[in-house]
């Protein structure tokens, strides 16, 4: 290797070899390679109080997983579904800037408690609004459009909360919320399966003009077992989303994360065939225009 080829690379001990040609992120070769495996485990550590509170959430430790691949320090990562404030509080850690919107205010209420106690170099900003106007909110703190590096987030998995009976009485009885809200701007509210998938992919087109050309979006999403039937969720979000007229995201591959910590329960015994869902699937989009 000549001198001139050398000087491209940082070698970093046990991390391996850092590239200074890396437009993506801050990762070694080596640690590239080991996060694009397209399944892995991942047992987050159990939950505080104030985050038990949101029926549906997704651990910050997994989110940094996310952020660190697809941003460098101090680039801005965004998402329009923020829930008690997982997104931000991993963006804060990793020392990159983050916004994230929440309907609802109460877990709003909590994002902008749990980014109080954290004491970060960057900027972080919930913010509490319908993600249909992530524009003009967003603008409405300075920032302006198409500013946003990276998007992560999870949205309602349709009515999964509704039809999951055993689940709903576990958090009723511990006084645990059992639904996101009663607002009917929601996306978790919505009952017809098909308006669902069409108002979620309106919200991602709000989103495509929020992050740069060539920044990727990824969701946490699974399929819902509902009266019987499993209704492709995942897969029918990841069609939505790369149908669209002029805002049509590339689907550029999944992530499909084992959840083998998770207890097994007597679905469909000596019945039906009735699986235990112990998976959820990470879809990668990318803005290519």
């Amino acid at each position: 290797m000549t001198k001139s080829k050398e000087n491209k690379f940082l070698d970093l001990g046990q991390r391996g070899r850092l590239s200074l040609n890396n437009k993506l992120n801050d990762l070694t070769g080596k640690e590239w390679i080991k996060f694009t495996k397209t399944w892995f485990v991942h047992r987050p550590p159990k939950r505080k109080e104030d985050e038990v509170l949101h029926p549906a959430k997704f651990p910050e430790t997994l989110v940094k997983e996310f952020i660190t691949f697809f941003t460098k320090k101090e680039e801005w990562v965004f998402d329009p579904f923020l829930g008690t404030g997982s997104t931000l509080i991993a963006s804060g850690e990793l020392n990159r800037n983050a916004v994230g919107i929440e309907l609802q205010k109460k877990y709003y209420n909590t994002s902008v408690r749990r980014v109080k106690k954290g004491k970060y170099n960057s900027t972080i900003i919930p913010i509490n609004g319908n993600s249909l106007n992530a524009i003009k909110l967003i603008n409405m703190q300075g920032l302006p459009v198409d500013k946003f590096d990276y998007v992560i987030t999870s949205p309602p998995y349709w009515n999964q909360l509704e039809r999951n009976s055993l689940r709903q009485t576990k958090r009723k009885n511990s006084g645990l919320d059992t639904k996101y809200s009663s607002d009917k701007n929601d996306l978790g509210n919505i009952t017809d399966y098909n308006n669902f998938i069409e108002f979620q992919a309106k919200i991602f087109d709000v989103v495509w003009d929020l992050i740069k050309a060539g920044g990727y979006l990824t969701i946490i999403t699974n399929n819902v077992y509902n009266e019987s039937k499993l209704y492709p969720l995942a897969f029918d979000t990841a069609i939505s989303l790369t149908n669209r007229n002029d805002k049509s995201w590339i689907l550029k591959d999944e992530k499909i994360w084992l959840q083998d910590d998770k207890p097994l329960i007597a679905l469909g015994v000596n019945n039906a065939w009735v699986g235990n869902r112990h998976h959820q699937y990470c879809l990668i989009f990318r803005k290519e225009i």
